[in-house]
């Protein structure tokens, strides 16, 4: 019975993500999966960051910290809509989604730790430095923008599918 659930709301994602009315349609929802990634990764992000700058851990392990948790909570944040209103299990839902959010997430970190680093946001004493700041909101927007062609083209072919 699962099963049918899952091919039911895989194939529901595939008719919304089939039957767009040009590009215009599809930026917006590149957008707003970009947006609702950048949310999610951010939060696990922010929490790592801020636990590593204030233990003055390594940068490394601030990047790893911080990575695991944007993870965490960018998957939970896709994946808990879908398991409570499509009534799914966590492996159902997570079957649909996981290829389009994990390449997401992993572009998005890569790009926003690699401008944190630069920035000086993971090498500051406290959180209370204004460079934390600086570089957490740098990596929000650089997260963004290197996110943003990838979900285009990944909803485009039908590989990212999200927020049913």
């Amino acid at each position: 019975m699962e099963h049918n659930t899952a091919q039911t709301t895989e194939h529901h994602v595939h008719d919304h993500h089939g039957h767009h009315d040009g590009s215009s349609s599809e930026t917006k929802i590149a957008v707003s999966a970009t947006v609702h990634c950048l949310i999610g990764c951010s939060i696990g992000e922010f929490i790592g960051l801020a636990i590593g700058v204030q233990l003055a851990l390594s940068v490394a392990v601030i990047v790893t910290l911080s990575t695991t948790l944007a993870f965490i909570t960018g998957l939970s944040l896709t994946l808990i809509p879908i398991m409570r209103y499509q009534k799914m299990s966590f492996y159902s839902a997570f079957k649909i989604i996981w290829l389009g959010e994990v390449i997401s997430i992993a572009v998005m970190e890569i790009a926003m730790n690699f401008v944190d680093y630069h920035v000086g946001g993971m090498t500051v004493a406290s959180i209370l430095n204004p460079r934390f700041w600086l570089g957490f909101l740098a990596a929000l927007i650089a997260g963004f923008i290197a996110a943003f062609p990838v979900n285009y083209w990944m909803i485009k072919r039908n590989i990212k599918k999200c927020h049913i």
